[in-house]
């Protein structure tokens, strides 16, 4: 199981490490004005949510899974874990917004500022601290 914890982990940090990027992008992409950059920000949005993000969301939700129902006997009661499952919905609901952004960017649809974005950039921040939180400390 400690093997299963390890990598889930790393597909954890690489699915924040997209999370925390791909809203970025969206910032520059918004801000583009001429039309050869806002090609390039469009493959990068694409290479970025389905080459790194979903795969590692994949893999980071399976191994989560497979912890949570190898463990279930201990999980069902600590009270902690239902908040940061509820998190992490919250957070997978925020990763599929931003594939939807990807198309909306895409279709050259996109109707946010920069600002929105920048903003946008920090929800996976406020889920990280609590998520860290919860599950090192143990509140209840």
């Amino acid at each position: 199981m400690l093997w299963i914890k390890a990598f889930h982990i790393i597909s954890v940090i690489t699915w924040f490490a997209a999370l925390f990027y791909l809203p970025r992008i969206f910032v520059y992409h918004a801000m583009s004005k001429d039309k050869p950059s806002i090609e390039r920000f469009k493959v990068m949005e694409r290479k970025l949510y389905k080459g790194i993000m979903m795969p590692s969301f994949i893999l980071a939700s399976v191994l989560g899974l497979w912890m949570t129902i190898d463990g279930w006997a201990y999980y069902s009661t600590q009270y902690w874990l239902y908040v940061k499952l509820f998190l992490v919905i919250l957070l997978i609901t925020y990763h599929f917004y931003c594939g939807y952004l990807v198309g909306i960017f895409k279709s050259d649809k996109n109707t946010h500022s920069h600002v929105f974005y920048r903003w946008f950039n920090e929800f996976p921040v406020l889920i990280l601290v609590g998520v860290v939180i919860l599950v090192v400390v143990k509140p209840f």
